[in-house]
Parts: structure tokens; sequence; C-alpha cells
């Protein structure tokens, strides 16, 4: 979860790169140094991590206040530790946890690292040992798991469809907000719009008050990454507000975590220019980066990007233009608020490419994405 590239292509060099940043443990991040000797107690973090938020554990680290201690060396290569680690989640999690393990072999050594992701499951609660204990991750030092309150059962007990039923309400609420605000100043014309959200994958609780939400956002500097014209008014509503960027755009923030960009995709011609959606779309995932890290928020994100009422129109880049034969696109991702501040170039760049070739104007195998990437961050000055 912590690394941009499958688990199968983590390297020995992208782990050591990683804890050169010296994140420390939390609820998504357990380091150890070598797998415990005690199996249940190991059966417990990895099912933790699933009944919680998901997570990750990296073998081969030492810690220090729960920091990453170096040399960042690893731990000699155990060609076995993979099938003990399938073992141990077999015979002590019921139901069990499906994970990936990736072992990273040193090229120039014989030492290695194991990271094992552990996805947010939709099974739990998953029960742990003899005496069938139900865990989740608390990410405290002292305490990284703890047995679940019988408060928060019904929510594990019902495969968290209240979370998924939130995170619903989240996005309709902000689409009737942008559907309101487009028919007071368009009237009832049905519009091509384009949309970007993060919301997270299993909201429970607010990430912050909202009251806190005006002070949050007025660091983000939303007038200088997503729009160049003056910000209009903004609006209040139910747990966040809304700051409209122009007559055709506005970002909405919400105390439960959802950040989202919404925009009148065609002008009066019926043309979408991608360029526009292209670099729009980046300024606002970099406001979105840092309305989360303001927030402390660091669980899994879904991000829904969204071309709607699109068919007939034409889609116009410097390469080329395209009738679009469809009405509706859509692209689902799930990512970590990290990546988001950490990794932006490759995450926007692979984005762009995937809704490029979805609307038949896809970029040039020449890495193009990731130059209008660089290029659009270089000239917002980040």
């Amino acid at each position: 979860m912590y690394f941009y590239k499958p688990v199968n292509q983590i390297t020995f060099e992208d782990v050591v790169n990683f804890l050169n940043q010296g994140i420390a443990e939390n609820t998504l991040l357990d380091y150890k140094f070598l797998l415990p000797r005690d199996n249940e107690k190991f059966a417990k973090t990895i099912a933790a991590f699933a009944n919680s938020m998901g997570g990750t554990v990296i073998i081969g680290v030492k810690d220090e206040h729960d920091k990453p201690k170096p040399p960042f060396t690893g731990i000699t290569f155990h060609p076995k530790i993979r099938g003990q680690i399938e073992s141990i989640i077999q015979n002590y999690i019921d139901p069990i946890v499906f994970v990936d393990i990736a072992t990273c072999k040193d090229p120039k050594s014989e030492n290695m690292f194991v990271v094992v992701n552990i996805p947010q499951s939709n099974l739990t609660p998953h029960l742990v040992g003899r005496l069938k204990r139900t865990y989740v991750r608390t990410g405290q030092s002292s305490r990284p798991e703890t047995i679940v309150h019988p408060d928060q059962l019904p929510w594990l007990l019902d495969n968290r469809k209240k979370s998924q039923n939130l995170r619903h309400i989240l996005l309709d609420k902000a689409e009737a907000h942008f559907g309101n605000f487009i028919r007071a100043e368009h009237g009832d014309k049905l519009l091509p719009t384009a949309s970007f959200a993060f919301v997270p994958l299993y909201p429970q609780t607010p990430v912050t008050e909202y009251r806190q939400l005006p002070q949050i956002v007025s660091k983000i500097h939303l007038k200088r990454e997503v729009s160049q014209e003056p910000c209009l008014a903004s609006k209040t509503v139910q747990d966040g507000i809304v700051l409209p960027m122009s007559k055709n755009s506005s970002v909405e923030f919400n105390s439960y975590g959802l950040a989202t960009y919404k925009t009148v995709a065609a002008d009066e011609n019926n043309f979408i220019n991608a360029k526009d959606i292209y670099v729009n779309a980046i300024l606002f995932f970099k406001a979105a980066a840092e309305f989360y890290k303001q927030t402390g928020y660091i669980s899994p994100l879904m991000m829904r990007v969204k071309l709607s009422s699109a068919r007939g129109s034409k889609i116009k880049t410097e390469r080329g233009e395209k009738q679009l034969i469809e009405d509706y696109i859509r692209i689902d991702r799930n990512v970590l608020p990290l990546v988001l501040q950490n990794d932006m170039t490759r995450f926007a760049s692979s984005l762009l490419e995937e809704f490029a070739w979805a609307v038949d104007l896809p970029f040039a195998v020449n890495g193009e994405a990731l130059a209008l990437v660089n290029e659009v961050l270089s000239k917002a000055g980040f």
C-alpha cells in the first residue's frame, strides 16, 4: 500500500528508499526485524489490519521509537518465509485473509526484505487463535492491536455496508451540490461535466471538525492552484464547504474526508479541451494531497474520475480531435494520501494515461503524460 508499484514488482532498493523517508509505524504500517516466533501474535497483526483499514508489514527492519532505524540491510535470505507466512494465516485466522507477499532480495548480497500487503477486508470480522478473538489496528506503540469493543462489532459483522452507504451518500450529495450550482448559472441545459473526487474508502467518523474547514482550506491556496479566475464567495453545506472557482466549476471539501472538483467540460460549441481537464486534474490532486496532510488523514481513499453527458461532444488536444461515442466514462482507484503527497507525478501521469485512452486520445508512449504533470506542477510552484 505504501509502494506505488504492484507488490510482486517491489525491489530491495524500493524498500530502502521507502525506509529512508523515516515514516513511523501507524494504523497502516508495521515494522518487524524477524518473523515473530509467536505465530498467533503475528496472525493478530495481520487480522487487525484486515479488520481495520488494511496495511503493510515490512520484515527485516529494526525500529527505534517506532521509526525505521538505519542501516537498512534486511535479513538473511530465507526462501521458505513466504510459505511460513501463508501457513500462519491459514492456521490461525478465520476466515482466511488473502495477502500479497514480496520477498525483495538484495542483488548485491544474500539479504532480503519481506513486504506483506494486507488489503482492507470485506469478510470481517477475522477471528484469531483458539479463543477466536477479533482485533483491530490502533497504531499506538504500546498497543498496536486491540480486542474489538462490542460497539464496533456491528460495523465489522455488516461487512462495512454502513460505511459503503455513507461513501455513496457523500458522493451523491457532492453531485447534487454541483448540479444546483450549475442550474443556477446555466439553467436546466444538460451539459458535459468532468469530476474528480477522493473519499475515504470506508468512512466512519469525521476526519476533522466541520468548523475547521475554512481554516484548512485557506492553507491550500485553491485560487492559485485550480483556476486563474477570481473565486466566488464560498458556501457552507452540511458537513462541508463549497468553493466556486468560476461560473463553471467548484471544489468541495467535507469533514468526512471528501475532496472533489467538478467542472462543465465543454465550451459553447460543445468542444471539450482535454488539456484543460488534464491541467485542472493535476492541480486538484495536489490540492487534495494538501487537504489530507492538513487533516492528518492517512487511511485508504477511493478516487473517482468521471466524464458524463459527453456523447456527441468533440474532445481535442494538441495531437488531434475525436467525437465521443460514450455518454459516460468512470475510473475508480484506491490510493493512499501518502502516495498523493510523495509520488504525485507517477500517480497523476498513470491516471491521465488511462483517461486519455478511454476518450480515444491516448498519450504517446514516450512519457508525454509524465512530462505534462511535471510541467504543470513546476509552473504552479511545486
